[in-house]
This record gives C-alpha cells, structure tokens and sequence, in this order.
C-alpha cells in the first residue's frame, strides 16, 4: 500500500473529530468565525513547539522559503480559514453529514484547480467519474424549506455554502501541494515546514480580523479551552496528515480518497447528534461515494 493512503484515511478521521467539535461549539457557545479561529489558536502553539523540538532533535535548520512558497502558502491559509468559516455556517443549515458531503464535493474542484494552477490533470475515466459526483452533489441540494425548480434549490444558502466551501479547499489542497513543492526535502520536513508557516499566519490573521470585528469571540474561545484545546489537536494532526499527502499525491486523488470522511460524517450525525437523515440525502451521499470508488479504481 502506498504511504499516502494511510495517511490520508488518518487526516480524514481526525478532520472528522475536529469538525464534531466545532459544530457542537458554533451552535452553542461561539460564531462561526470563532469556532474556525479555535482551530488556529490550539493548534499552531503545538505546530510550532513540535516543529522546533524536531529541528534541534536533528540538528537541522530550516532551508530557504522563497517567494514562491510563501505566495503558495498565503493563497492556501486565506482560503482555508473561508472554508473552514463556510463549513461551520453551513452546519446551522444542514445536518451534520450533509454538511460534510457539501463540503466534499472538493474533490469534484480540486481537479480543475489542479490542472489550472499546477498542471496535474486527471485522465477521462476519473472525469467521468468526477461527473457522476456532480449529480450527486443535484441531488444534495434539495432544501425542504424552497421549492421550484433545481436551480433554484441549488442556489439556495446551503448548497452555496457547501459548494463555495468545497471551492476554496481545492484551492487550499491545491495551493498547499505547490508550496510544499517548492522545498528540495523529504515529505514529512516539507509538510512540517509548510504546516507551521501556514497556521502561524492564521492564527495572526484571525486574530487581528477579530479584534477588528468580533473582539468578544476571543475571550469566548478562551472560555471554551477545555474543548476548543481539542479542536487545536485534532486539526494539528489532520492537518499534517492531509499536508503529507498532499506531498506525496495529486491533490485531486488524496480528495477524492479522503471522501471517506461521509461514511464517518453520516455515523457522527445518527450515533452523537442524533439528527435524522432524509432516503435523498442517503441516495445523493451513496451516489457520490459511488463516484469516489470509481475515481480511486482508475487512479
């Protein structure tokens, strides 16, 4: 089995864990913003620390980080704390598993974006396949609350949020994959040195937005620490994870492998939320994970 497999289904499992977390604190006790800042906040001291104990373990010092990977690095922390907001909002919507698959349909955008901005193409099958997960992705928008046509349902807040979620992490995953590349290492020192410099610039960036705009989520996210702290860790070992497959693979496929994260979504949401799931939104989340093994068969 190659090495980005398994490290991929793990980012997946902790991705999981961090996003319960966030929905039970962002329809409780924080914002979207300040659940998303919870995130950085509890995870880059940890980063950081890690990251320094591994250079002076090694006696290694940190190469040359050119323009190029800081831009690639900027790109992808900006669009990954939008996402990651999107997400959380989107959890207020839908249900929990809906909300996942929403946010999945990355892998249908992280090939377009990789090709665009790296050149990494995917080959006919997996476009087909990438196909059938856009029907899915029809079925998932139907909102009880709107009715008319599929337009219009997929138009509505929800499917937005999902769909401009799954947008901005294919461009994360994407622009995350050029910065890592950028550095002459082994795959887990390009991951450890792209992951620390990305999460130090959210927590700085999120914290100046909220001072700005919401200064009451940072004392409220300091109450929640005892929490929010497993938010930090949760996201600090999924984040390696997904930035060491991101190393190792084509964007597009650790995406479209990651999917596996709506059969935990869709357990999270009927064993600890208790929230009921529709036969359509089963028949669009089975569809588009019938799009995802069919990608994994051809890659």
């Amino acid at each position: 089995m190659e090495l980005w497999i398994p490290v991929t289904l793990a980012a997946a499992s902790f991705q999981t864990a961090r996003f319960m977390l966030q929905k039970t604190l962002s329809t409780t006790r924080l914002s979207a913003a300040g659940a998303t800042f919870a995130r950085f906040l509890y995870s880059a001291p940890f980063v950081l620390i890690a990251f320094a104990i591994y250079l002076y373990a090694t006696g290694k010092s940190l190469p040359p980080l050119g323009p190029a990977f800081w831009g690639f690095a900027a790109v992808g922390g900006l669009t990954q704390i939008l996402a990651t907001v999107f997400v959380v909002m989107l959890f207020k919507q839908r249900n929990f598993a809906v909300g996942i698959t929403f946010k999945k349909t990355e892998v249908i955008q992280t090939a377009l974006v990789g090709w665009v901005v790296l050149g990494e193409g995917v080959s006919l099958p997996a476009f087909l396949a990438i196909l059938i997960g856009l029907i899915a992705v029809l079925i998932l928008s139907n909102t009880p609350e709107i009715t008319g046509p599929w337009w219009r349902q997929l138009t509505s807040r929800g499917p937005l949020l999902g769909l401009g979620s799954g947008v901005l992490f294919a461009i994360s995953g994407v622009t995350y994959r050029g910065a890592s590349l950028q550095l002459d290492l082994a795959a887990p020192e390009r991951a450890g040195i792209t992951l620390a410099a990305v999460v130090t610039m959210q927590m700085i960036a999120m914290a100046i937005w909220l001072t700005w705009r919401e200064p009451t989520e940072i004392r409220a996210v300091w109450a929640a620490r005892r929490t929010a702290v497993w938010i930090g860790l949760t996201s600090m070992a999924g984040s390696f994870c997904w930035f060491t497959a991101f190393t190792l693979q084509n964007a597009a496929y650790v995406n479209a492998l990651g999917q596996i994260e709506m059969v935990l979504s869709l357990l999270a949401t009927v064993l600890f939320f208790r929230e009921k799931v529709s036969m359509r939104e089963l028949f669009g989340m089975a569809l588009l994970g019938l799009s995802i093994l069919v990608l994994i068969a051809v890659i």
